[in-house]
């Protein structure tokens, strides 16, 4: 019974203190709702203050950059083509790939067996058609002297025969014998007219031979071209490319050999859009010859090379658009035809304008202005240029005045912002700069060596250039990283 009796007070007890604190929940959400409707449900309101790079707009004259791709070309390229049908005799020690050759020399050397024999034969010609020429001209030396003979033999027949009309006159002379003189001087007047036909007849084969002359003389020079198109030279000092030629190898007319490129002689051409090209006219509409910068990565390299513009397309061409420029290259060591390259054009200077990063131009030509009390404003801008990272705008009345770097969602107009500016001068040069070069440990150095000394495809000019810093106590870290990059490792 006492058990009983003090466990029902227990259980008395707990339920009294349910009892309680359940009352007291009550009390507190009541209390806690009469507070928040007299609040109207909200706990008072901070500003949230952002933080952000800001970049000051300072005028400047500028001279923007236009960047594109072209490919590397050869002013001077000749297609060697066999003149002659014929086998391959003899070549140059140089007539390879890539072999270098000086103007006038030997390349390619055809069979001349039958090119020389018909030289013989139209010497051979030549020459009776000279003796053809002094036999026609003796001939004409003798009607000629036949001429004269005729001529002096009819004016004695011509006096005889007067001398027989004077004595017939005076009564002392006979008919018959005026009349023999007269059948005389005609007689002789018929052999003056055949000697002036003979004499014709001898200058039109005097004529006649000197044309046939002519004629062997033009057959020996076009035997004597025939036989030296057997023998094809360099026209100009140069590199060879896309050889086919073999000794032994019969060739026919016309058919290419090999291509001679002039490695010295480059140029490149890269096509701009119209609205970049009308940034390159002059006053009066003619293209101007900007600077030329011309790149390309050559295994952890840049090969650089300088140049202007020298001209461009007549056309656009079919299915193309803009235009297709050429720029001359004044140093193209260790470039060659064919090389696709990065061209970088200097446009004429822009006055009173401010580089900004692209992020921080809209797409509506907008940037974030720092105003009172560090609010942004926005303020739409004139853009001049946009090249890569950078944004070309038109001063204005934004000279002097700070915007914001980087544009991000959170960022608007009456946003409130921590400005975080660039150090000053002191602050920067109290930062350790990045070393520009390295010190390489002699297994380093000897690994990077041997990759660039393996690289079939470097030219031997940037080959030579990079084995001379590599070799060097200190080497551009820059230049490592790259080389290493194709390593892999």
């Amino acid at each position: 019974m006492r058990f009983l009796r003090r466990s029902l007070v227990g259980l008395f007890l707990v339920s009294l203190t349910v009892a309680a604190l359940g009352l007291a929940a009550y009390v507190v959400r009541d209390a806690v709702q009469t507070r928040m409707a007299r609040d109207g449900g909200s706990m008072p309101a901070r500003e949230r203050v952002y933080s952000a790079d800001v970049v000051t707009v300072t005028p400047e004259t500028v001279a923007p950059v236009l960047e594109a791709f072209g490919e590397v070309i050869s002013r001077r390229t000749l297609e060697i083509r066999a003149r002659t049908t014929g086998t391959v005799v003899d070549l140059a020690d140089a007539f390879v790939e890539g072999g270098r050759v000086q103007a006038g020399q030997m390349l390619v050397t055809i069979d001349p067996t039958d090119l020389e024999d018909a030289v013989a034969l139209a010497r051979a010609d030549v020459a009776e058609a000279e003796a053809e020429v002094s036999d026609a001209k003796a001939a004409l030396a003798l009607e000629q002297d036949d001429l004269a003979s005729a001529r002096r033999q009819y004016e004695l027949r011509q006096t005889a025969a007067n001398r027989q009309q004077d004595l017939l006159d005076r009564g002392v002379g006979l008919a018959a014998e005026l009349e023999n003189a007269r059948l005389a001087e005609s007689t002789a007047e018929q052999a003056v007219l055949a000697a002036r036909s003979n004499l014709n007849a001898a200058r039109a084969r005097v004529s006649s031979a000197e044309i046939a002359l002519e004629r062997a003389r033009i057959a020996l020079a076009e035997a004597e071209r025939r036989r030296d198109e057997a023998t094809i030279t360099a026209d100009f000092t140069g590199a060879l490319a896309d050889v086919a030629a073999l000794e032994g190898r019969l060739v026919t007319a016309n058919e290419q050999l090999a291509t001679l490129v002039d490695p010295d002689a480059l140029e490149v051409n890269f096509r701009l859009s119209t609205a970049q090209y009308t940034r390159l006219l002059d006053e009066d509409g003619d293209l101007i010859p900007a600077e030329v910068t011309v790149s390309q990565d050559v295994s952890g390299i840049d090969l650089i090379a300088t140049g202007s513009i020298a001209r461009e397309s007549a056309a656009v061409g079919d299915g193309q658009t803009g235009r297709l420029i050429f720029a001359s290259l004044s140093n193209p060591a260790g470039f060659r035809p064919g090389d696709f390259v990065t061209v970088r054009v200097r446009e004429p200077a822009i006055a009173d304008v401010a580089a900004l990063p692209s992020s921080a131009v809209s797409s509506g030509s907008t940037v974030l202005v720092l105003g009172d009390e560090d609010r942004l404003e926005e303020v739409p801008v004139d853009v001049a240029r946009r090249q890569g990272e950078t944004v070309l705008i038109r001063v204005g009345d934004l000279a002097g005045r700070e915007v914001v770097a980087e544009r991000t969602p959170t960022l608007g107009a009456g946003i409130r912002i921590r400005p975080q500016r660039a150090p000053a001068d002191g602050a920067e040069a109290a930062t350790p700069a990045i070393p520009q070069t390295i010190t390489l440990d002699d297994d380093r150095r000897e690994r990077l060596i041997t990759f660039i000394e393996r690289n079939q495809m470097m030219p031997d000019e940037a080959k030579a250039r990079i084995l001379t810093q590599l070799r060097k106590p200190e080497v551009p870290a820059s230049m490592v990283e790259r080389i290493e990059s194709r390593m892999g490792g």
